[in-house]
């Protein structure tokens, strides 16, 4: 399945970040640059296009040179919502283009196969979407969406105040990808997040003890 010129990638910044303190996370450093810059460099090889979604003030985001697009469902609605604003953005901006990837600004060990290995996925498996997986867990914002649920997801969000990625991927065929065995250095989990301070001071601790970057 070709995956770059049919691919618009969404990183999915307008969360709170409560665990944080607060702020904008994906603007916190890592060895000397942001983690937006690390997930960037990780994510636009792998797609067409790249979009932020990011609520409040897009002018804090002005050096990343992205489309900054905020929140189509209001009040922090999560993760879902940033996956729909993407799947919008896609179906008003790009029409000829099918699918959508979603990434968190989180993971600076994000792998660099992950959108190429997802829709192998779907096609192999003739998927709806596919997500990835690691050490046992799944990582539904890591995922690849077909842009033509837009409505679906539109009404489950507004009529059913549909929330949980998870509750709404069980009505439709779903591939989960493991990408923990395929990891250049096998005992980092490659969608290590960053959700709390100590997290950052690991994964700076992983740079410099692996050279996992």
């Amino acid at each position: 399945m070709t995956v770059n010129n049919g691919v618009i990638g969404v990183l999915l910044a307008g969360g709170l970040a409560r665990r944080m303190g607060g702020g904008d996370k994906p603007l916190l450093e890592l060895a000397g640059e942001s983690l937006l810059a690390r997930i960037i460099d990780r994510a636009l090889p792998q797609v067409d296009r790249l979009i932020l979604n990011a609520n409040g003030d897009p002018g804090r985001f002005d050096d990343f040179g992205l489309p900054v697009v905020e929140d189509v469902i209001g009040d922090f609605a999560g993760p879902l919502a940033g996956v729909l604003t993407g799947m919008t953005w896609v179906a008003e901006n790009a029409p000829g283009v099918e699918w959508l990837a979603s990434f968190a600004t989180d993971a600076p060990f994000l792998p660099a196969d992950m959108v190429e290995r997802l829709a192998d996925a779907v096609a192999e498996n003739k998927s709806d979407m596919a997500c990835a997986m690691s050490a046992g867990r799944t990582h539904p914002v890591f995922a690849l969406w077909p842009v033509r649920l837009a409505g679906e997801l539109r009404t489950a969000m507004e009529n059913e105040d549909m929330r949980k990625i998870d509750l709404w991927t069980a009505r439709y065929r779903i591939t989960h990808v493991d990408f923990g065995a395929t990891f250049v250095d096998g005992d980092v989990d490659p969608f290590f997040n960053v959700n709390r301070p100590e997290n950052l001071e690991e994964a700076a601790r992983l740079l410099n003890e692996r050279g996992a970057a």
